[in-house]
């Protein structure tokens, strides 16, 4: 795993010495000698690296990497250019046009978003390959847990967006007045149509931050 070299280490760096985080490393270490597991081990951390704790404007919370060849790469629901994107994402951008009028990319890598001050970030960083779920309460829930309580002590503008269930119990963390708080159902084909679609969140985060004097995310991917 790239470590993590950021102001984020600072804000993490308790968790780094807790037997559970122990127990986690060495769990991952041989699940990375024994399986095919994605993401890449140095891409584990890609959402700490590429938005620092103090450029965080808008959160977007996932479950769990995407399970397929090639795909994830350390930002939740983004794939690396010359992957096709997912049905998520492939609602997530109909949403987007929907939303801002954005042009829908031909490709899905979000790394733009990440660069502007959006954390991508999953709930849990590691999976078996084609097994969703599959590193689920091996400890990476008690560690983001411990990234989103240090984004709630954050006295600025910050923008939450939660969808689906998983994502939604997060909420109870999250009690700081400085920050909006967006949910909605999951992107993914099952419950896009239950209310994610029409949901606004980019123009919705956008108009919080301007009205909160913080520059707007240019959402639009090239």
């Amino acid at each position: 795993m790239a470590a993590i070299n950021n102001d984020w280490l600072d804000a993490l760096k308790e968790e780094f010495r807790k037997p559970y985080y122990k127990q986690l490393f060495e769990k991952v270490n041989e699940e990375y000698k024994t399986r095919l597991i994605f993401p890449p081990a140095d891409d584990i951390f890609n959402a700490f690296h590429l938005t620092p704790l103090h450029k965080v404007k808008v959160v977007i919370l996932g479950q769990d990497p995407y399970h397929n060849h090639g795909q994830a790469h350390g930002l939740c629901f983004s794939v690396k250019k010359g992957v096709a994107p997912p049905p998520s994402l492939v609602n997530i951008y109909q949403e987007l046009h929907d939303d801002l009028g954005c042009t829908i990319p031909d490709h899905g890598c979000l790394t733009k978003w990440a660069e502007q001050g959006v954390l991508m970030l999953n709930t849990v960083l590691t999976v078996r390959a084609h097994e969703a779920n599959s590193h689920r309460g091996i400890g990476w829930e008690e560690f983001t847990d411990a990234a989103i309580m240090a984004l709630n002590g954050q006295d600025r503008p910050i923008v939450f967006i939660l969808w689906g269930s998983p994502a939604q119990r997060k909420a109870k963390m999250l009690h700081n007045p400085n920050h909006l708080i967006l949910k909605a159902p999951h992107p993914s084909p099952l419950s896009a149509y239950r209310g994610f679609f029409g949901s606004k969140p980019f123009s919705q985060a956008n108009a919080f931050l301007e009205e909160h004097g913080e520059s707007p995310v240019d959402w639009q991917i090239v």
